[in-house]
């Protein structure tokens, strides 16, 4: 008989202690009984069950004598002793916060802002300011809450409450000193929040940035600032990092709408007045065509790959203070745009910005096909028809949250329960124009498809994906790519596989700008997925003949498949 080696004989010692141990788990105190392990179980569930402080204390205390290791335990016993003000205990749960994490978004930070609270109530302040810097160098999200928190009333007679809250009267300030206090709190907030702030752009770059805009605010004006801080928070590198101009004239807009086709880009919509230009291709603003227009706005778009750019800049072309910002208009007030006629016959007109125009002709108004499925309810997060003669079930999935009428969950149950009961070939998915939400929602629509072999299989499962299919909606179309056995349809998704995301909001208090800042990374799909986007197996990219004409290319060609099928 051969001898066994050492690993061998360590391996079977190994998996004997698994099998002699499965009565116990560990702890660092030791062995704990099975009894003891649904005691501890119990009173967790208690605990959660009860919004009473003293209550979770007593139960979550007997709790972590069991056992010690789970960081959601210490980060709710910390928060009610905290509520109670039970300041030793209190610091002692949350260092094992710090030491273990917890199962919420910036875990740490909120650790130790609830720290910076703690001395701050005890009379520390020395050791609150600590705490606190600890957290905004850790990504704390909220700083509203930070400056109206009571808990940190005893820090605002201090000399560095100011620069930590970013509380400055702004009122007092020339204009150049606001927006000088504007730059300052955005890189500040940017760097601070981000999850990878030089993932995209080196921090020198950044550096050098910031200091030439901090000393070219003088000679700039207000848009080409704003433009510039666009700019800036662009080279952050994601389509969730990004900051808009302030509300008022600075986002008024030329009364036409303007789109990215197959064929160019072209006038979709216009306020009655200028309904004449319904149609036409686009072909130069203030002389200067299309590409070289795209080319100096692509580096403003915030984006997770270039798709974003077919979604965002056609629409942006009608921002006059965005034009004289970049320097590609003489006046943030109107700007004199080169139209084709159907034709082909090429007309000038000057468009002068206002708000958003309430009487609206669209391009399809007079088409003769009937409005496409796609077309029919874009203010519903989701709904589903069945067509009987093809056999299909489509579903339009508009974004990721929950209408008041029907919890999407509740939605899911009853969309399952009509593809069980109809004679359904295949299942349309429509997440076209859904740019996302809260991404936890999309799991019912998820699980219903990996539970049912009829349309979980090739051939029988299609999504249609797009430009503006993003965030939450990435995730969801990355889920079935990855779960499922889907086809999926149209154009290159609006986002990546894996990407940095969340929408952290700020604000600036001079300029009255807003913007968010992205501070997770999804990494939906496998490690190694290194796709700019989801690509469709089936390209069907939007025209301006079809989208005018009241027809659906991508629909087009799934009916297309299955007739070939």
């Amino acid at each position: 008989m051969a001898s066994m080696g050492h690993f061998t004989i360590w391996r079977i010692c190994a998996i004997a202690v698994v099998w002699t141990g499965a009565a116990f788990a560990t702890s660092d105190s030791g062995p704990i009984a099975a009894k003891d392990s649904v005691r501890y179980a119990k009173l967790i569930q208690d605990a959660r069950g009860t919004a009473d402080s003293k209550k979770q204390i007593e139960l979550l205390a007997e709790a972590t004598k069991v056992f010690a290791e789970d960081g959601d335990v210490w980060l709710r016993y910390g928060q009610s002793l905290l509520r109670e003000k039970q300041f030793d205990q209190a610091e002692a749960a949350y260092r094992q916060v710090l030491r273990l994490g917890a199962f919420q978004a910036k875990a740490a930070a909120n650790a130790q802002y609830d720290l910076a609270c703690l001395y701050a109530l005890k009379g520390d302040k020395k050791s609150a300011v600590k705490w606190l810097r600890d957290s905004l160098a850790s990504g704390f999200r909220d700083l509203n809450h930070l400056r109206t928190d009571s808990d940190l009333d005893a820090l605002h007679e201090l000399p560095e409450w100011v620069e930590i809250a970013a509380t400055k009267d702004v009122s007092k300030m020339s204009r150049d000193e606001g927006w000088r206090y504007d730059l300052w709190l955005m890189d500040r907030e940017a760097r601070r929040i981000h999850f990878d702030p030089y993932r995209k752009t080196p921090k020198n770059e950044l550096d050098r940035f910031v200091a030439d805009l901090n000393r070219n605010i003088p000679k700039m004006s207000d848009e080409a600032i704003s433009t510039a801080f666009i700019r800036y928070m662009a080279m952050y590198g994601d389509g969730h990092t990004g900051v808009r101009m302030a509300e008022g004239p600075m986002r008024h807009v030329a009364p036409v709408l303007m789109a990215q086709f197959a064929e160019g880009t072209f006038v979709i919509a216009t306020d009655r007045a200028n309904a004449n230009l319904l149609g036409h291709r686009l072909d130069a603003i203030e002389g200067q065509p299309v590409q070289a227009i795209w080319d100096k706005m692509a580096p403003i778009i915030r984006r997770d790959n270039d798709m974003t750019l077919a979604s965002n800049i056609p629409s942006l072309m009608g921002r006059t203070a965005l034009l004289y910002g970049l320097g590609l208009s003489k006046s943030p007030d109107k700007a004199t745009y080169t139209f084709a006629g159907p034709d082909g016959k090429k007309s000038t007109v000057t468009l002068t910005r206002g708000p958003q125009p309430k009487d609206i002709a669209h391009v399809y108004d007079s088409a003769t096909n009937p409005v496409p499925m796609y077309k029919r309810n874009p203010d519903k997060p989701y709904w589903f028809e069945y067509l009987p003669e093809s056999k299909v079930m489509y579903l339009q999935y508009n974004a990721v949250r929950n209408d008041p009428q029907e919890p999407l969950a509740a939605f899911a149950d009853r969309f399952y329960k009509a593809v069980d009961e109809n004679d359904v070939r295949a299942l349309v998915i429509d997440a076209r124009f859904n740019g996302g939400g809260n991404s936890f929602l999309n799991r019912p629509l998820v699980h219903g498809i990996i539970k049912r072999d009829k349309i979980n299989k090739q051939g029988s499962l299609f999504v249609i994906i797009g430009r503006e299919t993003f965030s939450a909606a990435q995730n969801f179309v990355t889920d079935i790519d990855r779960e499922c056995n889907p086809i999926f349809v149209g154009e290159p998704s609006g986002s990546s596989p894996n990407f940095v995301g969340e929408t952290i909001q700020f604000s600036l208090p001079y300029s009255k700008m807003s913007g968010s800042i992205s501070d997770l990374y999804w990494q939906r799909s496998w490690p190694m997925d290194e796709r700019s986007w989801i690509p469709p197996d089936l390209p069907a990219p939007p025209t301006f003949e079809a989208y005018s004409q009241n027809r659906d290319v991508a629909m087009e060609a799934i009916l297309e498949y299955l007739k070939s099928d």
